[in-house]
């Protein structure tokens, strides 16, 4: 929740206009929250989708508890307030392998709970309707 307050309110501050801002990551349990905030740059600063994939699935390599949940923290902030946040969840497992085309970065690998299909086989239209920013944004509208 922190970066996403401080990047909130330097922008509201600066513009003096209500602002929202964002931070996400993967937390998975066997490896205790890792890569969780750092989840773009764990891989290194220019990694791309598939070599953070990798690198995930190595750490993971005969690992059977592969919870893991994508966290998203969303900031407001008035102009001349203190931030307000907010957290969404989506909990699911980490496969063992990459499926699917669509979406970005770990949505391959991750399985949401209910579902069978990672979020990139699920597509753009289920994956925004039951995403960890689609659960954040929906408690941030009563913010604003």
């Amino acid at each position: 929740m922190e970066n996403a307050a401080k990047k909130a309110s330097v922008i509201a501050e600066y513009t003096g206009y209500l602002t929202l801002a964002d931070d996400a990551g993967l937390e998975v349990d066997a490896l205790n929250g890792v890569p969780g905030i750092n989840s773009k740059r764990w891989a290194g600063e220019d990694a791309t989708d598939a070599i953070r994939i990798a690198k995930l699935l190595q750490a993971l390599e005969g690992v059977t508890d592969r919870r893991a949940r994508f966290v998203a923290a969303i900031a407001v902030v008035h102009p001349d307030s203190t931030p307000e946040g907010v957290l969404g969840v989506c909990d699911g497992h980490i496969r063992h392998a990459p499926v699917g085309e669509s979406g970005f970065g770990y949505d391959p690998v991750f399985v949401p709970d209910g579902y069978e299909q990672t979020f990139a086989e699920l597509g753009e239209e289920i994956k925004n309707r039951i995403s960890h920013r689609a659960k954040a944004l929906e408690q941030a509208l009563a913010l604003l």
